[in-house]
């Protein structure tokens, strides 16, 4: 059997959620020390994604340090929070110049922690960039803001990654990098080579995309940078446990990055409202090591001969083969 991935979680899948119904929460606070101590207790996660700033911490950067070394983790990526209130109209496209440069600024800042805490990348959600209403943008301009706002910031920084994670809506109805193509498209206008995608599985399945050809098109180009993996029912991004409901192509998806050679973080990106946080995500660290192991078994040969002659059925065969029997023998969650 090939060596097992390395495992990371976003921090806030440990944190507590709320929506615009349960306006208080789904739990008690938990401060950001303690997510870092619910996401050691998982016990097989190596890395995690935090967001900057910390907001509702008093502490200093070493306690966040103590704090992942006692768990026995790293941070492989700061995520700075470029979609809350200061940013509703947006943050690289913001049609203030001075909200632009302080969204700007917040970046910079999250680069900073991000090289303090030795991360492989900084990761953009630009929720808020984008639009609601037809005649609302002008579209030319916004996307030009967007590609000058990440070509100032990425040429700043030449010694770490970012990373775009693309999205098709939510909070905007129309976020400006919705899928891969258009991600791609404006990456390679701007040309430079520490900006790269995110793929999130389920961005990627609820943009009617087929996340494995989002992978290989990403792949292609040279662009795919890390991923989250978590599951939906296609019409939103629920961010249920990765293995729900989608699990020939969340095989697929992993059976792209291995051909591939793919060597990066299997990552969650898991929104437990209503499940104990640390068994969501145990839970998805044992089907993803089922995936590992059905990868390890699948006849690829024989899928290779069954694709080139455009031979669903043959393919199910192995597939179902391969990822059916793959739970047998793993240790409960």
């Amino acid at each position: 059997m090939t060596d097992m991935p390395t495992f990371g979680a976003g921090i806030w899948h440990f944190a507590t959620y709320k929506d615009r119904y349960a306006t208080d929460g789904y739990g008690p606070p938990v401060g950001l020390l303690e997510q870092i101590d619910r996401a050691g207790a998982v016990g097989e996660l190596s890395v995690v994604d935090l967001n900057w700033p910390f907001v509702g911490f008093d502490g200093t950067l070493d306690d966040v340090k103590a704090a992942l070394a006692k768990n026995g983790l790293k941070a492989i990526a700061i995520t700075p929070e470029i979609y809350t209130r200061d940013f509703v109209k947006g943050s690289f496209t913001n049609p203030d110049p001075a909200v632009r440069k302080r969204a700007l600024a917040l970046m910079h800042d999250a680069t900073e922690v991000a090289l303090e805490l030795g991360c492989s990348y900084v990761k953009l959600w630009p929720g808020q960039d984008g639009w609601d209403y037809p005649f609302q943008v002008n579209y030319h301009d916004v996307w030009q803001l967007a590609l000058d706002g990440l070509k100032e910031l990425c040429s700043a920084h030449p010694e770490i990654n970012y990373v775009i994670e693309y999205k098709p809506r939510e909070p905007r109805v129309k976020i400006i990098f919705p899928s891969v193509a258009r991600t791609l498209l404006g990456i390679e206008r701007i040309g430079l080579p520490n900006l790269g995608i995110l793929l999130d599985f389920g961005h990627s399945l609820y943009g009617q995309e087929t996340p494995a050809d989002a992978a290989q098109l990403a792949i292609d180009y040279g662009r795919l940078f890390a991923i989250d993996v978590n599951d939906n029912m296609r019409g939103w991004d629920d961010d249920m446990v990765v293995g729900s409901v989608h699990l020939v192509e969340t095989f697929e998806f992993f059976h792209t990055l291995r051909k591939n050679d793919w060597q990066g973080v299997w990552q969650l990106d898991q929104f437990p409202f209503r499940e104990d946080s640390v068994q969501a995500a145990k839970q998805a660290i044992r089907f993803l090591k089922a995936i590992h192991r059905a990868l390890d078994v699948l006849d690829d040969d024989a899928l290779a001969q069954a694709q080139a002659a455009h031979d669903a059925l043959a393919a199910q065969r192995l597939v179902q083969n391969a990822l059916l029997t793959s739970m047998t023998g793993l240790e409960e969650a």
